[in-house]
């Protein structure tokens, strides 16, 4: 199965009260457990996110669909990074148990809906 594992917060201003150390340490956790999911061969894709005031918003406002710079949601909620996993449901809950331990980060696991075969 498939799992997308997504990772909140983490970004500006919920690091502003983290230290360098600890900083130093969750980057360390995440290229250690990246480096280990490709080597497993679990990893499908992995990327990390830029800051969310960066990011467009688009609503439906007035019959219309409305890009906008903002409102979004808070920092500490919005989506960080993520990764796709091909592993039981266990073991993606084992990976998100790793981070979670360290970061005290909510995190996101959601199994990637299954899609027919192509004919």
């Amino acid at each position: 199965m498939k799992y997308m594992i997504m990772m909140f917060g983490g970004l500006g201003a919920t690091l502003e009260n983290r230290s360098p150390d600890w900083i130093t340490g969750m980057h360390e956790l995440m290229v250690k457990l990246d480096g280990e999911l490709k080597e497993a061969g679990e990893l499908v894709a992995s990327q990390k996110l830029i800051d969310p005031s960066r990011a467009t918003t688009v609503r439906f406002h007035n019959g219309a669909p409305v890009p906008t710079d903002g409102p979004f949601a808070e920092i500490k909620e919005s989506l960080a990074g993520y990764w796709i996993v091909d592993v039981s449901e266990d073991r993606a809950l084992e990976i998100v148990s790793q981070v979670v331990a360290y970061t005290e980060y909510p995190m996101e696991v959601r199994q990637i809906m299954d899609e027919p075969p192509q004919l």
